[in-house]
Protein backbone atom coordinates (compact mmCIF):
# COMPACT_ATOMS: atom_id res chain seq x y z
CA UNK A 1 0.00 0.00 0.00
CA UNK A 2 1.44 3.09 -1.17
CA UNK A 3 2.34 5.86 2.03
CA UNK A 4 -0.01 8.51 2.28
CA UNK A 5 1.39 10.46 5.05
CA UNK A 6 -1.35 8.83 7.93
CA UNK A 7 0.30 6.71 10.31
CA UNK A 8 -1.73 3.50 11.55
CA UNK A 9 -3.86 3.42 14.97
CA UNK A 10 -1.75 0.78 16.16
CA UNK A 11 1.81 1.95 15.28
CA UNK A 12 0.95 5.40 16.90
CA UNK A 13 1.41 4.31 19.88
CA UNK A 14 4.66 3.16 19.62
CA UNK A 15 5.75 6.42 17.13
CA UNK A 16 5.02 8.30 20.52
CA UNK A 17 6.61 5.70 22.92
CA UNK A 18 10.14 6.02 20.95
CA UNK A 19 9.70 9.85 20.42
CA UNK A 20 9.12 9.84 24.44
CA UNK A 21 11.85 7.40 25.35
CA UNK A 22 14.79 9.22 22.76
CA UNK A 23 13.61 12.31 24.48
CA UNK A 24 13.96 11.71 27.95
CA UNK A 25 17.71 11.51 28.25
CA UNK A 26 17.93 15.17 26.39
CA UNK A 27 15.20 16.05 29.18
CA UNK A 28 17.41 14.73 32.00
CA UNK A 29 20.65 16.61 30.65
CA UNK A 30 19.24 19.74 29.86
CA UNK A 31 17.54 20.20 33.81
CA UNK A 32 21.43 19.10 34.92
CA UNK A 33 22.67 21.75 32.58
CA UNK A 34 20.03 24.16 34.40
CA UNK A 35 20.79 23.19 37.72
CA UNK A 36 24.80 23.53 37.25
CA UNK A 37 24.03 27.14 35.49
CA UNK A 38 22.19 28.45 38.03
CA UNK A 39 24.64 27.53 40.63
CA UNK A 40 27.52 28.62 38.99
CA UNK A 41 25.64 32.21 37.41
CA UNK A 42 24.77 33.18 41.31
CA UNK A 43 27.52 32.06 42.70
CA UNK A 44 29.38 35.95 44.76
CA UNK A 45 32.35 33.54 44.75
CA UNK A 46 32.57 33.94 41.17
CA UNK A 47 32.34 36.70 40.29
CA UNK A 48 36.30 37.53 39.29
CA UNK A 49 36.81 34.02 39.07
CA UNK A 50 37.91 31.46 35.91
CA UNK A 51 35.63 28.40 36.16
CA UNK A 52 36.33 25.40 34.20
CA UNK A 53 33.44 21.94 34.46
CA UNK A 54 32.85 18.89 32.23
CA UNK A 55 30.42 15.79 33.48
CA UNK A 56 30.39 13.17 31.28
CA UNK A 57 27.72 9.68 31.64
CA UNK A 58 30.09 6.69 31.68
CA UNK A 59 28.21 4.25 30.24
CA UNK A 60 27.34 6.31 26.86
CA UNK A 61 29.72 8.84 26.79
CA UNK A 62 27.80 11.55 26.19
CA UNK A 63 28.39 15.09 27.58
CA UNK A 64 26.02 16.14 30.34
CA UNK A 65 27.52 19.45 31.27
CA UNK A 66 30.68 21.14 30.17
CA UNK A 67 31.98 25.07 30.27
CA UNK A 68 35.28 26.26 29.35
CA UNK A 69 35.80 22.58 29.05
CA UNK A 70 38.80 22.62 26.46
CA UNK A 71 40.54 25.91 28.69
CA UNK A 72 43.93 25.16 30.26
CA UNK A 73 44.02 25.66 34.29
CA UNK A 74 45.96 24.76 37.19
CA UNK A 75 44.69 21.66 38.61
CA UNK A 76 46.62 21.76 42.12
CA UNK A 77 46.48 18.66 43.63
CA UNK A 78 44.01 17.25 40.58
CA UNK A 79 47.77 16.16 38.86
CA UNK A 80 47.65 13.43 41.11
CA UNK A 81 44.84 12.03 38.97
CA UNK A 82 47.37 11.75 36.18
CA UNK A 83 50.65 10.56 38.05
CA UNK A 84 48.59 8.10 40.20
CA UNK A 85 47.18 6.24 36.88
CA UNK A 86 50.44 6.61 35.32
CA UNK A 87 52.37 4.79 38.56
CA UNK A 88 49.23 2.07 38.34
CA UNK A 89 49.57 1.23 34.60
CA UNK A 90 53.47 1.56 34.13
CA UNK A 91 54.47 -0.12 37.54
CA UNK A 92 51.25 -2.49 38.72
CA UNK A 93 49.53 -2.92 42.01
CA UNK A 94 52.12 -5.15 43.15
CA UNK A 95 55.12 -2.97 43.04
CA UNK A 96 57.46 -2.64 45.59
CA UNK A 97 59.88 -0.18 46.35
CA UNK A 98 63.71 -1.72 48.01
CA UNK A 99 65.62 0.11 50.51
CA UNK A 100 68.97 -1.26 51.29
CA UNK A 101 72.19 -1.01 53.22
CA UNK A 102 75.65 -2.48 52.27
CA UNK A 103 79.18 -1.67 51.76
CA UNK A 104 82.10 -1.84 49.72
CA UNK A 105 84.19 -3.85 52.15
CA UNK A 106 83.01 -6.82 54.15
CA UNK A 107 82.79 -7.04 57.77
CA UNK A 108 85.69 -8.26 59.75
CA UNK A 109 85.76 -10.96 62.51
CA UNK A 110 85.91 -8.53 65.18
CA UNK A 111 82.59 -6.79 63.44
CA UNK A 112 84.21 -3.88 61.92
CA UNK A 113 83.55 -2.32 58.83
CA UNK A 114 86.96 -0.80 57.81
CA UNK A 115 84.99 1.30 55.08
CA UNK A 116 81.86 3.09 54.57
CA UNK A 117 78.20 2.34 55.87
CA UNK A 118 76.03 3.42 52.63
CA UNK A 119 72.29 3.66 52.86
CA UNK A 120 71.13 3.04 49.63
CA UNK A 121 67.66 4.86 48.89
CA UNK A 122 65.28 3.13 46.13
CA UNK A 123 62.75 5.73 46.16
CA UNK A 124 59.94 4.07 48.85
CA UNK A 125 58.26 6.45 50.48
CA UNK A 126 56.92 4.66 53.40
CA UNK A 127 60.11 5.18 55.55
CA UNK A 128 57.99 6.46 58.25
CA UNK A 129 55.26 5.86 61.09
CA UNK A 130 52.29 6.01 58.76
CA UNK A 131 49.75 2.89 58.55
CA UNK A 132 49.08 0.86 55.65
CA UNK A 133 46.69 0.18 54.62
CA UNK A 134 45.11 3.42 55.12
CA UNK A 135 43.16 3.98 57.97
CA UNK A 136 41.16 7.53 58.41
CA UNK A 137 41.59 8.87 62.07
CA UNK A 138 39.65 11.79 62.54
CA UNK A 139 40.83 14.67 64.60
CA UNK A 140 44.20 13.28 63.90
CA UNK A 141 47.15 15.91 64.55
CA UNK A 142 49.95 17.46 62.35
CA UNK A 143 53.36 14.76 62.95
CA UNK A 144 51.26 11.90 63.93
CA UNK A 145 52.93 9.51 61.35
CA UNK A 146 55.94 10.56 61.87
CA UNK A 147 58.40 7.72 63.49
CA UNK A 148 62.06 5.84 63.01
CA UNK A 149 61.13 3.05 63.12
CA UNK A 150 62.31 1.53 59.91
CA UNK A 151 64.76 3.03 60.30
CA UNK A 152 65.09 1.43 63.87
CA UNK A 153 64.71 -2.03 61.72
CA UNK A 154 67.22 -1.81 59.58
CA UNK A 155 69.50 -0.34 62.19
CA UNK A 156 68.85 -4.03 64.33
CA UNK A 157 69.36 -5.85 60.98
CA UNK A 158 73.11 -4.89 61.46
CA UNK A 159 73.61 -5.28 64.44
CA UNK A 160 72.65 -8.95 64.08
CA UNK A 161 74.76 -9.35 61.04
CA UNK A 162 77.55 -8.63 63.89
CA UNK A 163 78.25 -5.24 63.05
CA UNK A 164 80.10 -3.16 65.98
CA UNK A 165 82.29 -0.57 64.83
CA UNK A 166 82.46 1.49 61.60
CA UNK A 167 85.63 3.31 60.74
CA UNK A 168 84.09 4.92 57.53
CA UNK A 169 81.31 7.82 57.04
CA UNK A 170 77.55 7.26 57.33
CA UNK A 171 76.42 7.57 53.41
CA UNK A 172 73.28 9.09 52.61
CA UNK A 173 72.97 7.60 48.71
CA UNK A 174 70.02 8.43 46.68
CA UNK A 175 71.55 8.61 43.57
CA UNK A 176 68.72 6.41 41.84
CA UNK A 177 66.94 9.46 41.29
CA UNK A 178 68.60 12.57 39.46
CA UNK A 179 69.32 15.17 42.35
CA UNK A 180 66.38 17.69 41.22
CA UNK A 181 65.06 18.51 44.75
CA UNK A 182 61.98 20.83 43.78
CA UNK A 183 60.19 20.95 40.90
CA UNK A 184 59.88 23.43 37.78
CA UNK A 185 57.27 26.10 38.85
CA UNK A 186 57.67 25.58 42.59
CA UNK A 187 57.93 28.70 44.68
CA UNK A 188 61.15 29.84 46.57
CA UNK A 189 58.89 29.91 49.95
CA UNK A 190 57.60 26.20 48.96
CA UNK A 191 61.01 24.81 50.32
CA UNK A 192 60.57 25.55 53.96
CA UNK A 193 57.30 23.55 54.60
CA UNK A 194 56.55 19.73 54.33
CA UNK A 195 54.28 20.42 51.35
CA UNK A 196 57.35 21.31 49.50
CA UNK A 197 59.60 18.81 50.69
CA UNK A 198 62.85 17.82 48.80
CA UNK A 199 62.29 15.32 45.86
CA UNK A 200 65.03 11.93 46.33
CA UNK A 201 64.92 8.36 46.36
CA UNK A 202 65.95 8.53 50.09
CA UNK A 203 63.18 9.38 52.31
CA UNK A 204 62.23 9.20 56.10
CA UNK A 205 58.93 10.77 57.55
CA UNK A 206 57.91 12.52 54.33
CA UNK A 207 61.71 14.27 53.80
CA UNK A 208 60.18 16.56 56.55
CA UNK A 209 59.92 17.44 60.38
CA UNK A 210 57.44 18.50 63.17
CA UNK A 211 58.15 21.82 64.97
CA UNK A 212 56.00 22.14 68.56
CA UNK A 213 56.26 25.66 70.22
CA UNK A 214 54.59 26.25 73.62
CA UNK A 215 54.57 29.36 75.78
CA UNK A 216 56.90 29.89 78.60
CA UNK A 217 55.98 29.20 82.12
CA UNK A 218 56.76 32.99 82.75
CA UNK A 219 56.21 36.14 80.22
CA UNK A 220 59.64 37.55 78.77
CA UNK A 221 60.93 33.92 78.72
CA UNK A 222 61.31 31.88 75.60
CA UNK A 223 58.84 29.91 74.52
CA UNK A 224 59.65 25.83 74.69
CA UNK A 225 60.62 23.97 70.96
CA UNK A 226 60.56 20.40 70.53
CA UNK A 227 61.01 18.17 67.81
CA UNK A 228 59.21 15.17 66.10
CA UNK A 229 60.38 12.70 65.75
CA UNK A 230 63.32 13.98 68.61
CA UNK A 231 66.70 14.27 66.30
CA UNK A 232 68.22 17.95 66.02
CA UNK A 233 70.01 17.60 62.93
CA UNK A 234 70.40 21.26 62.51
CA UNK A 235 70.76 23.88 64.94
CA UNK A 236 67.40 26.26 65.92
CA UNK A 237 67.73 29.93 66.68
CA UNK A 238 64.67 30.01 69.08
CA UNK A 239 63.71 33.78 69.19
CA UNK A 240 60.21 33.39 70.15
CA UNK A 241 59.24 34.79 72.99
CA UNK A 242 56.30 34.40 75.85
CA UNK A 243 54.29 37.80 76.64
CA UNK A 244 51.13 38.05 79.24
CA UNK A 245 48.95 38.96 76.78
CA UNK A 246 48.33 39.42 72.65
CA UNK A 247 47.51 37.46 69.61
CA UNK A 248 50.11 34.98 68.68
CA UNK A 249 52.90 35.92 65.71
CA UNK A 250 55.38 33.22 64.78
CA UNK A 251 57.70 33.36 61.71
CA UNK A 252 60.23 30.36 60.25
CA UNK A 253 63.11 30.82 58.16
CA UNK A 254 66.36 28.78 57.08
CA UNK A 255 69.45 29.15 56.50
CA UNK A 256 70.46 28.68 52.64
CA UNK A 257 72.53 25.69 53.28
CA UNK A 258 69.43 24.09 55.18
CA UNK A 259 71.25 24.02 58.64
CA UNK A 260 70.26 26.41 61.14
CA UNK A 261 66.77 27.05 61.26
CA UNK A 262 65.49 30.48 62.73
CA UNK A 263 61.85 30.68 64.41
CA UNK A 264 61.05 34.12 66.09
CA UNK A 265 58.07 36.18 67.11
CA UNK A 266 55.52 36.12 70.37
CA UNK A 267 53.50 33.50 71.77
CA UNK A 268 50.65 34.58 74.50
CA UNK A 269 51.14 32.71 78.25
CA UNK A 270 47.91 31.51 77.32
CA UNK A 271 48.36 29.97 74.25
CA UNK A 272 48.05 25.99 73.71
CA UNK A 273 51.04 25.58 71.76
CA UNK A 274 51.52 25.20 67.88
CA UNK A 275 53.03 22.22 65.75
CA UNK A 276 53.92 23.05 61.99
CA UNK A 277 55.66 20.65 59.66
CA UNK A 278 58.92 21.68 57.83
CA UNK A 279 60.77 20.19 55.25
CA UNK A 280 64.37 18.81 55.75
CA UNK A 281 67.43 20.55 53.71
CA UNK A 282 69.28 17.27 52.32
CA UNK A 283 67.17 14.40 52.51
CA UNK A 284 70.12 12.07 52.01
CA UNK A 285 71.73 13.75 54.82
CA UNK A 286 68.99 13.41 56.96
CA UNK A 287 68.02 9.92 56.42
CA UNK A 288 72.09 8.88 57.33
CA UNK A 289 72.21 10.60 60.15
CA UNK A 290 69.17 8.91 61.63
CA UNK A 291 70.85 5.97 60.38
CA UNK A 292 74.13 7.24 62.59
CA UNK A 293 72.49 7.80 66.00
CA UNK A 294 70.31 4.87 65.90
CA UNK A 295 73.53 2.80 65.27
CA UNK A 296 75.14 5.00 67.79
CA UNK A 297 72.70 4.06 70.41
CA UNK A 298 72.70 0.62 70.17
CA UNK A 299 76.89 0.47 70.90
CA UNK A 300 77.88 0.93 67.87
CA UNK A 301 81.32 2.70 67.38
CA UNK A 302 81.15 4.89 64.18
CA UNK A 303 84.31 7.11 63.60
CA UNK A 304 83.04 8.99 60.74
CA UNK A 305 79.97 11.44 59.71
CA UNK A 306 76.68 11.16 57.91
CA UNK A 307 77.18 12.47 54.52
CA UNK A 308 75.25 12.16 51.04
CA UNK A 309 75.76 11.08 48.03
CA UNK A 310 73.86 13.01 44.55
CA UNK A 311 73.26 11.89 41.02
CA UNK A 312 73.08 15.37 39.26
CA UNK A 313 72.70 14.73 35.59
CA UNK A 314 71.04 11.94 33.45
CA UNK A 315 74.55 11.77 31.84
CA UNK A 316 75.90 10.70 35.10
CA UNK A 317 76.00 6.56 35.40
CA UNK A 318 73.43 4.45 35.50
CA UNK A 319 71.76 4.25 38.90
CA UNK A 320 71.80 0.74 38.92
CA UNK A 321 75.47 0.74 38.64
CA UNK A 322 76.02 3.24 40.63
CA UNK A 323 74.50 2.09 43.81
CA UNK A 324 75.23 -1.22 43.36
CA UNK A 325 76.23 -2.95 47.08
CA UNK A 326 79.24 -5.37 46.61
CA UNK A 327 78.16 -6.67 50.77
CA UNK A 328 74.41 -6.06 51.34
CA UNK A 329 74.10 -5.77 55.05
CA UNK A 330 70.51 -5.17 55.43
CA UNK A 331 67.55 -3.96 53.38
CA UNK A 332 63.29 -3.33 53.61
CA UNK A 333 60.86 -3.74 50.71
CA UNK A 334 57.68 -1.45 50.99
CA UNK A 335 54.32 -2.33 50.82
CA UNK A 336 52.82 -3.02 47.24
CA UNK A 337 51.95 -0.14 45.35
CA UNK A 338 48.26 0.17 45.60
CA UNK A 339 48.65 0.74 49.31
CA UNK A 340 51.32 3.99 48.62
CA UNK A 341 48.90 5.31 45.78
CA UNK A 342 46.01 4.99 48.16
CA UNK A 343 47.97 7.09 50.64
CA UNK A 344 49.34 9.51 47.98
CA UNK A 345 45.38 9.91 47.15
CA UNK A 346 43.65 10.05 50.20
CA UNK A 347 45.69 12.39 51.72
CA UNK A 348 47.26 14.07 49.06
CA UNK A 349 50.92 13.60 49.45
CA UNK A 350 53.37 15.86 46.99
CA UNK A 351 56.93 14.02 47.70
CA UNK A 352 55.04 10.37 47.27
CA UNK A 353 53.70 11.83 43.49
CA UNK A 354 56.87 13.08 42.47
CA UNK A 355 58.39 9.69 43.15
CA UNK A 356 56.40 8.24 40.97
CA UNK A 357 56.88 10.13 38.07
CA UNK A 358 60.45 9.33 38.56
CA UNK A 359 60.07 6.08 39.34
CA UNK A 360 58.24 5.02 36.13
CA UNK A 361 60.98 7.44 34.32
CA UNK A 362 63.69 4.82 35.57
CA UNK A 363 61.29 1.44 35.63
CA UNK A 364 60.78 2.45 31.85
CA UNK A 365 64.47 2.50 30.92
CA UNK A 366 65.06 6.19 31.28
CA UNK A 367 66.84 8.19 33.81
CA UNK A 368 64.67 8.44 37.15
CA UNK A 369 64.36 12.26 36.48
CA UNK A 370 61.61 14.84 36.12
CA UNK A 371 62.14 15.29 32.66
CA UNK A 372 61.89 11.45 31.37
CA UNK A 373 58.87 10.68 33.55
CA UNK A 374 57.05 13.43 31.93
CA UNK A 375 57.99 11.74 28.84
CA UNK A 376 56.44 8.92 29.75
CA UNK A 377 53.53 10.37 31.15
CA UNK A 378 53.27 12.03 27.40
CA UNK A 379 53.06 8.21 26.03
CA UNK A 380 51.02 7.23 28.03
CA UNK A 381 47.95 10.04 27.88
CA UNK A 382 48.41 9.48 24.08
CA UNK A 383 47.60 5.96 24.60
CA UNK A 384 44.50 6.99 26.40
CA UNK A 385 43.80 9.44 23.65
CA UNK A 386 44.50 12.65 25.23
CA UNK A 387 46.10 15.23 22.78
CA UNK A 388 49.40 17.54 24.06
CA UNK A 389 47.19 20.68 23.60
CA UNK A 390 45.12 19.55 26.47
CA UNK A 391 47.72 19.87 29.12
CA UNK A 392 51.14 21.05 30.25
CA UNK A 393 53.02 19.07 32.78
CA UNK A 394 56.06 20.36 34.82
CA UNK A 395 55.35 18.40 38.11
CA UNK A 396 54.10 15.28 39.16
CA UNK A 397 52.31 16.98 42.47
CA UNK A 398 50.81 19.95 41.31
CA UNK A 399 52.10 22.52 43.26
CA UNK A 400 53.75 23.97 40.18
CA UNK A 401 51.92 26.87 38.84
CA UNK A 402 53.26 25.71 35.65
CA UNK A 403 51.19 22.36 35.41
CA UNK A 404 48.40 22.92 33.10
CA UNK A 405 45.36 21.02 31.86
CA UNK A 406 41.48 20.96 30.92
CA UNK A 407 38.28 19.66 32.59
CA UNK A 408 38.02 17.99 29.09
CA UNK A 409 41.26 16.02 29.68
CA UNK A 410 40.37 15.22 33.17
CA UNK A 411 37.48 13.48 32.39
CA UNK A 412 39.51 11.34 29.67
CA UNK A 413 41.97 10.25 31.51
CA UNK A 414 38.78 9.39 34.49
CA UNK A 415 37.02 7.39 32.04
CA UNK A 416 39.89 5.31 30.23
CA UNK A 417 40.80 4.59 33.74
CA UNK A 418 37.53 3.36 34.58
CA UNK A 419 36.93 1.31 32.08
CA UNK A 420 40.30 -0.65 32.40
CA UNK A 421 40.81 -3.79 34.45
CA UNK A 422 42.00 -1.54 37.13
CA UNK A 423 38.87 0.40 37.47
CA UNK A 424 37.87 -0.81 41.18
CA UNK A 425 40.99 -0.83 42.71
CA UNK A 426 41.63 2.73 41.60
CA UNK A 427 37.90 3.75 42.51
CA UNK A 428 39.34 3.00 46.12
CA UNK A 429 41.89 5.05 46.04
CA UNK A 430 39.99 8.20 45.96
CA UNK A 431 38.70 9.97 48.87
CA UNK A 432 35.19 9.59 49.70
CA UNK A 433 32.92 12.63 50.21
CA UNK A 434 32.39 13.01 54.06
CA UNK A 435 33.95 10.16 54.69
CA UNK A 436 38.06 10.03 54.41
CA UNK A 437 41.02 11.45 53.22
CA UNK A 438 40.61 15.65 51.96
CA UNK A 439 36.90 15.09 51.96
CA UNK A 440 36.11 13.92 54.84
CA UNK A 441 34.96 17.11 56.54
CA UNK A 442 33.44 17.78 53.21
CA UNK A 443 29.73 17.41 52.25
CA UNK A 444 28.73 17.67 55.90
CA UNK A 445 25.13 16.35 56.94
CA UNK A 446 24.59 14.70 53.28
CA UNK A 447 25.67 10.95 53.84
CA UNK A 448 24.15 10.87 50.42
CA UNK A 449 27.35 12.44 49.25
CA UNK A 450 29.24 9.08 49.89
CA UNK A 451 28.31 8.07 46.20
CA UNK A 452 31.22 10.81 45.16
CA UNK A 453 34.86 9.92 44.93
CA UNK A 454 36.86 12.16 43.97
CA UNK A 455 40.46 13.97 44.15
CA UNK A 456 40.69 17.43 45.57
CA UNK A 457 43.02 20.43 44.89
CA UNK A 458 44.11 23.45 46.75
CA UNK A 459 46.97 26.08 46.05
CA UNK A 460 46.58 29.64 46.95
CA UNK A 461 43.18 30.86 44.39
CA UNK A 462 42.55 27.43 42.97
CA UNK A 463 40.45 25.28 43.94
CA UNK A 464 39.75 21.76 42.36
CA UNK A 465 37.61 18.46 42.37
CA UNK A 466 37.61 15.67 39.78
CA UNK A 467 36.20 12.12 40.09
CA UNK A 468 33.09 10.46 39.96
CA UNK A 469 29.78 10.06 41.33
CA UNK A 470 27.12 7.51 41.34
CA UNK A 471 23.74 9.11 40.13
CA UNK A 472 20.64 8.04 40.05
CA UNK A 473 19.58 9.63 36.64
CA UNK A 474 22.36 8.90 34.65
CA UNK A 475 24.46 6.11 36.35
CA UNK A 476 27.87 6.78 36.72
CA UNK A 477 29.82 9.73 35.59
CA UNK A 478 33.09 11.27 35.42
CA UNK A 479 33.21 15.24 36.17
CA UNK A 480 35.92 17.41 37.24
CA UNK A 481 35.44 21.36 38.64
CA UNK A 482 38.23 23.30 38.31
CA UNK A 483 38.15 27.33 39.24
CA UNK A 484 41.34 29.76 39.31
CA UNK A 485 42.08 33.41 39.93
CA UNK A 486 39.42 33.63 42.63
CA UNK A 487 38.79 36.21 45.16
CA UNK A 488 36.93 34.91 47.87
CA UNK A 489 37.34 32.82 50.88
CA UNK A 490 38.09 29.56 49.74
CA UNK A 491 35.22 27.88 52.31
CA UNK A 492 32.62 29.41 49.69
CA UNK A 493 34.42 27.83 46.51
CA UNK A 494 34.30 24.50 48.44
CA UNK A 495 30.95 25.03 49.18
CA UNK A 496 29.97 25.47 45.86
CA UNK A 497 32.15 22.54 44.36
CA UNK A 498 29.95 20.56 46.88
CA UNK A 499 26.81 21.94 46.05
CA UNK A 500 27.41 21.16 41.90
CA UNK A 501 28.44 17.23 42.98
CA UNK A 502 25.42 17.08 44.89
CA UNK A 503 23.59 18.40 42.06
CA UNK A 504 25.09 14.84 40.29
CA UNK A 505 23.29 12.81 42.90
CA UNK A 506 19.95 14.42 43.41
Amino acid sequence: MPYNGSVPAKNLKMTRFLFLALALPLASGADLQSKIDELVSKAPALGNAFAGLQVVSLPSGRVLYERNQDRLFTPASNMKLFTTALALVKLGPQYRFKTQIGSDTPIDADGTLAGDLIFVGGGDPTLSGREYPYQFHPGSQAGENYSFRAIEELADQLVARGLKRIDGDIVGDDRRYVWEPHGEGWSAGDALWEYGAPVSALIVNDNSFGVTIRPAAHPGDLAYISLSPNLESFSIDNRVRTEAGGARKVSFDRSADGRQLHISGVMPASDEGMTELLAVGDPAVYAAEVLRDALVRRGLAVRGNAVARHRFSDDAPDSSEATALPFMLAEKFSPPLSEILRVLDKVSQNLHAEVMLREVGLVSGHSGSLKEGLVEMQDFLTGAGIVKEAYRFTDGSGLSRGTLVSPAAITKLLAYIYQSTNRDLWMSLLPIAGVDGTLATRFQNHPEAQAIRAKTGSLSHVRAMSGYADTPRYGAVAFSFLVNNFDAPTVEINRLLDQIGMALIE
